[in-house]
């Protein structure tokens, strides 16, 4: 016999949807730097992750959820504007890892500070609230 599947309680459902509407907008408001640098989101995305630190193709294909072909074309694209380059892993040279130029990094750091929507919201909570907000979001990530 197999048990049915219970409904969350209101809370959780209002959170749930709560957490899409702010994941929607992040998206469209991403999509709209990208935009204003000549990029796609995914594009985008590929090279915030890259701003951090350089990262073999494969974790990158990892961490963006996608296949590793798709990351090299990517890379490619964002090769030819002078925003990536690869690079050999000094730590074992078979292996190819991807990184912002200084070009990208402005770039990157630039379309940080164009996702702003919710800037003020966040301004709005008190240095605790953040760090609550921030380590819940966390938790649910399984990131703790």
């Amino acid at each position: 016999m197999t048990s049915s599947p219970t409904s969350p309680d209101p809370v959780t459902f209002e959170v749930v949807q709560l957490i899409g509407g702010v994941t929607a907008r992040y998206h469209e408001e991403y999509e709209r730097a990208a935009a204003e640098h000549e990029l796609t989101g995914a594009q985008a995305r590929l090279l915030a992750l890259l701003a951090r630190e350089a990262t073999p193709m494969r974790k990158v294909a990892q961490q963006l959820r996608c296949e590793p072909s798709n990351v090299t074309g990517i890379v490619d694209r964002l090769e030819s504007r002078g925003l990536v380059e690869r690079r050999t892993d000094p730590a074992d040279r078979r292996v190819k890892v991807a990184a912002a130029t200084e070009r990208g990094l402005r770039t990157a750091a630039q379309l940080r500070t164009g996702l702003d929507f919710a800037a003020a919201p966040l301004a709005d909570l008190t240095p605790l609230e953040r760090t609550l907000l921030r380590d819940l979001l966390k938790r649910m990530l399984g990131e703790e």
